[in-house]
């Protein structure tokens, strides 16, 4: 009788695989040299995540567990203010300093992305899920549909630029100002936009 799979196994091998990555670029993992640092079999690795870019899903989304698109459309956003208050949650997120690796891993990711397009496809449809969701809140508050789209797209953009200063940088202070700012000039903006569709 064949032995039943250990639940807990991938997870794990995730979780080790991360760690793994610290001092690592993405961009050098391949199952054998893993299977090497992790002592496993490569076959372990191919039964749990069957391919490299699998794998690779699976570590970007291990690491936007805590500011994912999915967690993040579970808070409540009825108003400007809760659009505003998730915005900065999401950033106090990203300043933790236990989450500049996991950063680092998903902007990896995103340019291994670009250059493995019929490959790798994670940190694409996270991008698009985000402006998907900005777009929504903001139609929700009264914006077109056009003008929603673009201004979530400013905002991810900008999102992105300021983690990739954060990550590239370390300047916590620096990047929050940063992030601060842009929060500030999107509200106005959006808060501008709102009168015009009010007039």
């Amino acid at each position: 009788m064949a032995r039943r799979p250990d639940p807990t196994r991938k997870p794990a091998l995730i979780q080790q695989t991360i760690a793994y990555l610290a001092d690592k670029p993405l961009s050098s993992l391949t199952f054998r040299s893993l299977a090497k640092a992790l002592d496993v079999s490569p076959f372990t690795l191919v039964y749990h995540f069957g391919t490299r870019a699998e794998l690779i899903r699976e570590i970007v989304h291990a690491n936007a567990r805590g500011a994912s698109p999915d967690e993040a459309s579970k808070l409540p956003i009825t108003t400007l203010d809760d659009y505003f208050d998730s915005l900065y949650l999401s950033w106090q997120w990203t300043q933790l300093p236990e989450n500049l690796h996991r950063q680092r891993l998903e902007l990896e990711a995103g340019l291994l992305e670009a250059v493995e397009r019929d490959e790798l496809s994670v940190t694409r449809p996270l991008f698009n899920q985000w402006i998907t969701m900005g777009t929504a809140a903001l139609v929700s508050f009264g914006l077109s549909e056009e003008q929603a789209q673009i201004e979530a797209r400013l905002l991810v953009n900008m999102f992105h630029g300021v983690q990739f200063d954060l990550v590239l940088n370390q300047n916590r202070e620096a990047s929050a100002a940063v992030f601060n700012a842009a929060v500030s000039h999107h509200r106005q903006r959006i808060e501008q936009l709102l009168a015009e569709v009010t007039r």
